[in-house]
């Protein structure tokens, strides 16, 4: 099932929000290898060194390590 769409109030000046930080709320690392990736299974973010690769349907993708929580 998928989620209701979020009603957003289309202000005055055309702007939908007040203020809205900017960015992503992923910081990335210094080293590329530090930086996170979703579990294909749960979908949690997690650094990429506590995710190891399984096959699903031909391809293999990030899972947790040792399982999902």
């Amino acid at each position: 099932m998928s989620k209701p769409a979020d009603k957003t109030k289309i202000l005055e000046d055309g702007l939908r929000y007040k203020s809205k930080v900017g960015g992503s709320p992923f910081m990335t690392a210094s080293n590329p290898g530090a930086a996170t990736m979703s579990c294909f299974l749960c979908g949690k973010h997690r650094p990429r060194n506590e995710l190891k690769s399984r096959k699903f349907i031909g391809k293999s993708q990030a899972v947790c390590d040792p399982k999902c929580s």
